[in-house]
């Protein structure tokens, strides 16, 4: 009895250490953005009063209206040698809020400073940017939080691979960049290992389970990729328009090809980890169930998400770039030009992901069956 108590006050203990340190993380994240002005080597500026000076109805060519307005507003700098001053900005938005932005009273402001003031001697500016770290962090934790409360001990390993991955990401970048004679496929290939290795290790542990997941998730992309690949090269690229990417001083189908990798990892990921899940769980419960009935039951469970994964990649792809075809279609332009110019490249990676889940399922099936009866032999 001694020995279960002594377990429940450890188990506690451990529990309230945790949630300490989660809540001393959560309040200090929100005071530090609240006052991290110092920080930046950008003047910012808190908006401390505004006024609406004047509205004006327009008319385009194309029948579209809008309505522009004039805003006056005082803020104050938050830091820099004008610590304490008040500045002067004239903002003008419009109703449709394409480029420009209303902004009210709290609000902090990156700013540039006039050289020159104006009659009153009081100094004026332009907003170059909105600060958005508060709000960035404020929705990051109630992502944490309901990874927590829902996933407990693997949503915290989820938030921790998440935050591993991002970091990888962020390096693999950074090396590319600096280093523009390495290919930026052989970077994502690697990365894409210790991307698929990392998050299934650490959500799931170093079981069969883990990984026949990381098997089948590593076959199913690559083989994506390539068979993407061998396409693009047969068509020669035939369709595929790289507009959107005609900032980049780096060869357009490589990026374009590296972005589809990594595209379509976390779909396939998705993918594999469900069906081991699902052969895995299958066997736990009944473990002298048939090779035969593994088989069949895998592969109606594959029928079923095959569907709605393969249509949440395509959402998830086309959702970007709404906003952009409703401009181009209420200038008045055709909706195959509007489609071949925003969607080419989505409906790519869309296909490429989709190729990727289908060969997931069999491959993932199959090589978690592998698992299971080698885990068989074992016992």
């Amino acid at each position: 009895m001694n020995v279960v108590i002594n377990k429940l006050k450890k188990l506690l203990l451990k529990n309230i250490v945790l949630y300490s340190i989660i809540a001393v993380c959560f309040v200090g994240s929100i005071l530090f953005v609240q006052y991290n002005y110092s920080f930046y080597d950008r003047p910012i500026a808190k908006i401390i009063e505004t006024n609406l000076e004047d509205s004006v109805q327009v008319v385009d060519m194309h029948n579209n209206r809008d309505q522009l307005f004039t805003q006056q507003i005082i803020a104050e700098f938050k830091n820099g040698q004008e610590k304490g001053q008040q500045i002067h900005i004239t903002n003008e938005y419009s109703t449709s809020g394409a480029y420009d932005h209303a902004y009210r009273v709290g609000n902090d402001l990156f700013v540039s400073i006039d050289e020159q003031t104006n009659a009153s001697g009081d100094l004026t500016g332009s907003i170059k940017d909105i600060k958005r770290d508060k709000y960035i962090v404020m929705i990051m934790w109630v992502f944490i939080f309901v990874l927590l409360l829902i996933g407990k001990k693997q949503g915290f390993f989820s938030i921790v691979s998440l935050a591993v991955n991002a970091l990888l990401l962020s390096f693999a970048l950074d090396v590319y960049v600096n280093n523009s004679s390495i290919s930026l496929l052989w970077i994502c290939g690697i990365t894409v290992i210790l991307f698929t290795v990392t998050s299934l290790l650490l959500v799931n542990g170093f079981n069969e389970k883990a990984y026949a997941a990381i098997v089948a998730t590593l076959l199913g992309t690559f083989i994506s990729l390539l068979i993407a690949y061998l396409v693009i090269w047969i068509t020669a690229g035939s369709g595929l328009r790289y507009e959107e990417m005609s900032f980049l001083t780096r060869p357009y189908e490589m990026v374009f090809m590296a972005g589809l990798f990594v595209g379509s990892l976390g779909a396939v990921m998705d993918v594999a980890i469900t069906m081991s899940s699902s052969i895995f769980g299958l066997y736990e419960k009944d473990n002298h169930i048939s090779t035969k009935a593994l088989k069949k039951s895998g592969l109606e469970i594959g029928k079923d998400i095959m569907g709605t994964m393969t249509n949440i990649l395509f959402f998830a792809y086309i959702s970007g770039s709404i906003p952009v075809l409703i401009l181009y279609i209420k200038n008045h332009t055709s909706l195959s030009f509007a489609l071949s110019m925003n969607l080419s490249l989505e409906l790519a990676r869309a296909l490429a992901g989709g190729i990727g889940i289908v060969l997931a399922i069999p491959i993932g099936l199959y090589t978690s069956i592998f698992f299971v009866n080698r885990k068989r032999h074992k016992l």
